[in-house]
This record gives structure tokens, C-alpha cells and sequence, in this order.
């Protein structure tokens, strides 16, 4: 019995720096999982991400490193390769289960750290168009701009295109215009340039052009470009206000605006 206890003690006393090792393995990664979880707690927060994802992103990079800190320090008493081969089989087989899911979530993550667009946004992704509502970690929801709700997976949206309507600052409106084939090219010209300048949010560089196109079946066809601040006039709203103006214009001066014609000749048989 006195030789298991000396024996017994003896082990305790050359366990003991590998106690204190372990000891400090697990303070110094709990200790470095909070400073992170803060650090990208804060980060996410400056960024306007949602405040779940925020909550549960700072958590998960917090327990991770604690979970790793544990992990280093069993190692110096048993190895733990076995055991996490173990574990490894299950989570393979839970992670194929869940394979889409994390997918989705991964691409979630990457989203919030990216940030290709905001909530608040208008953007345009796998074509459909209109105001981020909602980043989450599975899907994004989004509503377009004729009135629906729709809900496109986090793996889908970073795959595809994004386009930041927000972001660009500046958009160029683009306008058909017909005239009569006996309209004065240069007035024609000098009035459109004139109206569009008195659209709200007009801007200078770059500058507006006016080219004519093609001949039509009953008109000379232009195409009209100018830029606008989208943050002044949405360029929906710029296009609408500049068609009515330069239709006001072309009446005020005698500048026809030409229609199809058709003509119906009825044939009467002679009696």
C-alpha cells in the first residue's frame, strides 16, 4: 500500500508542469477567445450587421479558440488523435447531411465580413432587383421593385453577379427618341440637351449625348444619355420627368413627333 501511494505521488509530481501547462493553455485561449469575440463583435457592429448574426458570429469565434485551447492541453495527458478521429467520422457524416445548410452559412459569414452590399441597398443579383431587407446566415432577403419578398440563399448570392445599384452614386439614364424626318437635326439636338439639364440630379461629367441612331419606319430615332445622382433622383423618376419635358419642349417648338400610319384600301368589285 505505502509503495502505490509513493508510487502515486510520484506521478502527481511529474504531472504537475503538465498540469500547470494545461492550466495556462486554457487561461491564455480563453482569454485570447474573448479579445477576439469583442474585436469582431465590434467590427460587425460598425458594419450595420444584423444584431443575431453579430451575437452569434462573436460567440462562435469565441468558443472556437476556447474549444482549441482545450483540445492543446488534453494533448499533454492522452492523445486525443483518436478521440477527434472519432468525432471527425460523425461530423463527416453530419456535415454531408448539413451540406447545403453550411454552404449557406459559410457563404453568410463571407457576405457580412465582405459586405458587397448592405441592408438598404438597392442591388441586383440573379436577376431580380430591389432593397436588401435582411442579411442572415442562411439566406438574404431582398424586396424587388415591383412589391415581392424574396428570399435568395447566402451560396447562390455569392456565386452570382452583384450589382450595387447604391453604391454607384452616378447612373446614366438612357431615352428613345423619335422625331419626323423633316426635323432640323442641331435644333433637335439643342432642345433635348436644354430640357435634360432641368432634371433634378443632372450632372455635367460625364456629359450628355445625343446621338441619332437609326432610321425608322416613320422617324428618325435618337438616343439620348445623361448621368444623374442617384442619391438626388432615382433614374426611373429621371427618365419619366425628362420624356415629359422633352415632349413639352418638341410641341412648344413645332417639333413633330411622328406615329405609324396605316392605311386600309378596301377593293369594291365592279358590277
Amino acid at each position: 500500500m505505502e509503495e502505490y501511494f509513493s508510487t502515486l505521488a510520484d506521478n502527481f509530481i511529474n504531472s504537475v508542469p503538465n498540469i500547470l501547462a494545461a492550466i495556462l493553455i486554457v487561461v491564455i485561449s480563453y482569454y485570447v477567445g474573448v479579445l477576439l469575440g469583442k474585436f469582431f463583435h465590434r467590427t460587425l457592429v460598425r458594419q450595420n450587421a444584423e444584431p443575431g448574426v453579430t451575437h452569434l458570429l462573436s460567440r462562435t469565434i469565441k468558443w472556437t479558440i476556447i474549444f482549441l485551447g482545450i483540445i492543446t492541453a488534453l494533448q499533454r495527458f492522452f492523445d486525443v488523435t483518436a478521440f477527434l478521429t472519432g468525432l471527425g467520422i460523425i461530423g463527416f457524416t453530419i456535415g454531408f447531411a448539413l451540406q447545403n445548410i453550411m454552404q449557406n452559412f459559410v457563404s453568410g459569414v463571407i457576405l457580412l465580413v465582405q459586405q458587397p452590399f448592405r441592408v438598404g441597398h438597392v442591388v441586383g443579383i440573379a436577376g431580380y432587383d430591389g432593397t436588401v431587407l435582411k442579411i442572415g446566415l442562411r439566406t438574404t432577403e431582398m424586396k424587388t421593385f415591383d412589391g415581392r419578398i424574396v428570399f435568395l440563399p447566402n451560396a447562390d448570392v455569392l456565386a452570382q453577379p452583384i450589382i450595387n445599384y447604391t453604391r454607384a452614386q452616378l447612373r446614366r439614364v438612357e431615352l428613345p427618341v423619335g422625331v419626323a424626318y423633316d426635323s432640323n437635326p442641331e435644333k433637335v439636338r439643342d432642345v433635348i440637351l436644354k430640357e435634360i439639364k432641368t432634371v433634378n440630379g443632372y450632372v455635367d461629367d460625364p456629359a450628355p449625348l445625343v446621338l441619332f441612331h437609326t432610321f425608322g419606319a416613320s422617324s428618325i430615332d435618337l438616343n439620348v444619355f445623361f448621368w444623374v445622382d442617384t442619391s438626388l433622383t432615382p433614374p426611373p423618376v429621371a427618365k419619366d420627368v425628362a420624356l415629359e419635358k422633352i415632349k413639352r419642349a418638341f410641341e412648344k417648338s413645332k417639333i413633330e413627333i411622328p406615329y405609324p400610319v396605316q392605311v386600309q384600301m378596301t377593293r369594291t368589285k365592279k358590277k
